[in-house]
């Protein structure tokens, strides 16, 4: 996968966990979390999607990695790109 479809899946999973979430003035350098409004259980539904849909482990410890939409996927990209 490269970067643009990362970041692709990464806006399709947080729609369909917040399907209100409005990406139209979206800051890809700023917390994701604090943009759309989600709670700590939308982060870990984000993570389990991630993991059911590649097989893809985040170890909590990382979980700061995937707090902007361009950290997510630059935290994504070397593990995703082969699929």
């Amino acid at each position: 996968m490269n970067r643009e479809e990362i970041r692709e899946v990464l806006l399709e999973i947080i729609a369909d966990i917040d399907e209100e979430a409005d990406f139209t003035a979206l800051d890809a350098d700023k917390p994701l979390r604090d943009q759309l409004e989600l709670d700590s259980m939308d982060f870990l539904d984000i993570v389990m999607e991630l993991r059911k849909r590649y097989k893809l482990q985040v170890p909590e410890d990382e979980y700061p990695e995937l707090a902007t939409l361009n950290s997510c996927v630059n935290y994504l990209e070397p593990k995703l790109r082969d699929l």
